[in-house]
């Protein structure tokens, strides 16, 4: 299985680097250096156990394109609160990021799940979390029930476009009653005829102003909150669809975050993906994908704040001495150095499980947890390190404290992992019947 999957590395990269090279000999406008801020050694990647030269040639090919066509642009877009969506996923669709693990005959590479969590791990280098964050959302969040369970025709008509990056996609989950509590969505889908007649509301959706379609979770029965829903994918400029407002946010401003509304809204029954009433499981299947996504974004913005915080204390002089030569500083950085890495461990643990068919559902949620709470601490105490300057918008430490703060909300609370956790521990109460 393992020389088979290799073969299938070996196959597909060459693709990826002959698409990749057509798009770094287009002309730039950018005035801002291109020169590489990463701060990862790719041959130290081959030493891990779920990674081989084939992912980190995959990363650097990588790493070029976002030093090329997105971090120039960062502060830009950072400041006028958006990022052109289709521009930035035209281009890591043509270079082939966007289905390293999709099925290649809607244009994925066919790679197993590992090459996924490479890419992801390597958008950490982006320097925002934003755009980060909203191609998580195109390859991870709202894509995988659709490559898993959809039927070919609607692969065709929604997936392979994703793929291609002509298409931006969107996750329709949370509502205005209902984030974390998955079970009580009202937003309802009712047949009549050939179609689906779809009413209700969706909040905090991202990619939502400039999304093509929705992967849309609804109730489309009266039975158990566990077995009456569905996902159906939803083109967004179906009659009835309002998106209702940009929300305004305290960080990832550059990731459009919008209210939607669905007043009549007709789609064909043949838009469900999979069976009737499975939507909450295959919601269930795609959170274990969204947080181990989250876990492994994160370690490269997490190693970057932590290095740039080291180089500048190490420079910074106050009181006759540099400030990194105080033993409170360079201790408490090594122990953020340290937590880090039982993070990429855990982390990696859960992939590898995951690729072997294994319920990581209890891993995925620690690391989801261990994410967020490990960015609030890395950015917090290397802002305080940074003095005066860690409180303006020109570092980028200040930019991770207020982007990393939606870790330990989005795609699940904290407090729901913790939940999940001790489900899995067995500790967790029995709710008493009322």
């Amino acid at each position: 299985m393992a020389a088979h999957l290799i073969s299938i590395s070996r196959q597909f990269v060459p693709r990826i680097s002959s698409r990749f090279s057509q798009i770094v000999r287009l002309k730039s406008s950018a005035s801002a250096t291109s020169a590489s801020t990463s701060y990862t050694n790719y041959d130290d990647l081959c030493d891990e156990p779920i990674f081989t030269a084939q992912h980190a040639e995959i990363r650097q090919a990588l790493n070029k394109l976002i030093e090329k066509e997105i971090n120039p642009y960062v502060d830009a877009w950072e400041e006028a609160e958006a990022f052109p969506a289709h521009q930035v996923f035209k281009k890591l669709g043509d270079a082939g990021f966007l289905g390293v693990n999709k099925p290649t005959e809607y244009g994925g590479l066919g790679l197993d799940f590992s090459y996924s969590m490479a890419v992801a791990e390597e958008l950490g280098n982006i320097n925002c979390g934003s755009i980060a964050m909203a191609i998580g959302v195109q390859t991870d969040m709202a894509t995988p029930a659709l490559a898993n369970f959809g039927s070919d025709e609607l692969r065709k008509t929604f997936l392979a476009p994703s793929i291609a990056g002509d298409m931006v996609a969107c996750l329709g989950v949370s509502e205005p009653g209902a984030g974390s509590d998955v079970a009580n969505i009202k937003t309802t889908a009712v047949k009549q005829g050939d179609d689906y007649v779809i009413n209700g509301g969706k909040l905090w959706i991202t990619n939502g102003l400039q999304g093509d379609w929705i992967c849309l979770l609804a109730n489309t029965g009266d039975g158990p909150a566990h077995r009456n829903k569905s996902l159906i994918c939803v083109p967004l400029d179906s009659k009835g669809v309002i998106r209702a407002k940009k929300i305004q946010k305290i960080g990832m401003w550059s990731s459009d975050t919008a209210q939607l509304f669905f007043e009549d809204v007709r789609v064909p029954q043949k838009y469900l993906i999979g069976e009737e009433g499975m939507g909450f499981t295959y919601q269930m299947l795609q959170f274990q994908q969204e947080r181990l996504f989250a876990g492994v974004s994160i370690l490269e913005s997490l190693k970057k704040i932590l290095r740039q915080t080291a180089e500048y204390t190490g420079q910074r002089r106050a009181f006759g001495g540099v400030i990194l030569d105080n033993q409170v500083v360079h201790y408490r950085l090594a122990e953020l150095e340290t937590e880090l890495e039982l993070l990429r461990s855990l982390v990696y643990r859960a992939v590898g499980l995951h690729m072997q068919g294994k319920d990581v559902t209890k891993l995925a949620s620690m690391a989801k947890l261990k994410a967020g709470r490990l960015t609030r601490e890395v950015t917090d105490s290397c802002l305080q390190y940074w003095g005066g300057m860690g409180f303006t918008k020109e570092v980028l430490v200040s930019r991770f404290f207020r982007d990393g703060r939606l870790l330990s909300i989005g795609g699940g609370a904290d407090e729901v992992m913790l939940a999940i956790i001790c489900k899995y521990l067995g500790i967790l109460p029995t709710p008493k019947k009322k």
